[in-house]
Parts: structure tokens; C-alpha cells; sequence
């Protein structure tokens, strides 16, 4: 078995618990800024957490340019699904590409300096990030009058 594929397939399948609970959704709450989290919209930070993934993972780690996932051009949840389907193929090239070398550390780019940074670190930091943003995405649904439903890691299949 492989660990962390497997540890990804449970991410994504609770990520679309979430994409699930975004769709009770009208579309103008998916984009509407809530100024309690800093004006934040459940589709600015769906598209931040793809972004993260973006700059970690794919520049980061794998060296590769990949286009900045903008939350303007994304009105709908399943225009989402559709970036995070470019995500989960990213996520994959990662998880490939750095099979059985999860020692070796990289020099990453870190505010203004840089930090050498293991491959485990990159992808933990990664979907950790992502669950810190679910808490918030399922928080701004609360304040907008949609209640989730459990919204627990996904069970093993």
C-alpha cells in the first residue's frame, strides 16, 4: 500500500463532503465576502488552498510553473471541482515523483529568505493548510445560514 496515496484519496473524499455541503449553497454565498474572516468568500479560499498546493508542491518542490488558480473566473462549486481536478493531478506528479525519497530536503523560497524543507514537510504542510481553510469555509457557511452536515475525514473504503 502506499501511505500517502492513500492518505490523499481520504483527503479528497472529504473534500467533496465539503464540495457537497458548497452545493446546499446559492451561488451568490459561495462568492459572497464575509468580513468577519477578513472578507473572505468559501470560493476565495477553496481557490487559496489550491493555490497552495500550487506553489508548494508544483514550484516548490517539483520546480514546475503552473497557472495561479483566480477565484474572479470560478462563480460555481463544480468550477472548482474542475481546479481541484488540476490540483489532485499535481498532488499525483508529487507524490510520484518523490516516492520512497521523503528524507532528502530541498531549498525553498520562505518569506525573505529561504529554508531547506523535506518532501514529508511539503505535503504535510499542504493538507494540513487545506483542513485549517475547511474549518473556515464550514464556519462562513454557519454565519450565512447553512448548516453542515458531520463533517469528519472520510472513512476508509
Amino acid at each position: 500500500m502506499d501511505v500517502f496515496k492513500s492518505q490523499y484519496e481520504l483527503i479528497q473524499r472529504t473534500r467533496e463532503s465539503l464540495f457537497r455541503y458548497c452545493e446546499t449553497m446559492s451561488p451568490t454565498d459561495y462568492v459572497k465576502e464575509v468580513e468577519s474572516l477578513g472578507g473572505a468568500s468559501i470560493r476565495n479560499l477553496h481557490a487559496h488552498v489550491a493555490d497552495c498546493y500550487r506553489v508548494w508542491l508544483g514550484s516548490r518542490a517539483l520546480g514546475k510553473s503552473f497557472p495561479k488558480a483566480k477565484p474572479e473566473s470560478v462563480n460555481t462549486v463544480q468550477k472548482m471541482r474542475e481546479v481541484f481536478q488540476n490540483t489532485d493531478a499535481l498532488v499525483y506528479e508529487f507524490l510520484n515523483d518523490y516516492k520512497n525519497k521523503w528524507d532528502p530536503t530541498i531549498k525553498a523560497s520562505w518569506q525573505s529568505g529561504s529554508v531547506e524543507l523535506t518532501e514529508l514537510w511539503l505535503f504535510t504542510h499542504t493538507i494540513t493548510h487545506e483542513f485549517h481553510h475547511r474549518g473556515q469555509i464550514v464556519k462562513i457557511g454557519r454565519q450565512l445560514g447553512y448548516i453542515p452536515p458531520k463533517m469528519n475525514l472520510a472513512k476508509p473504503q
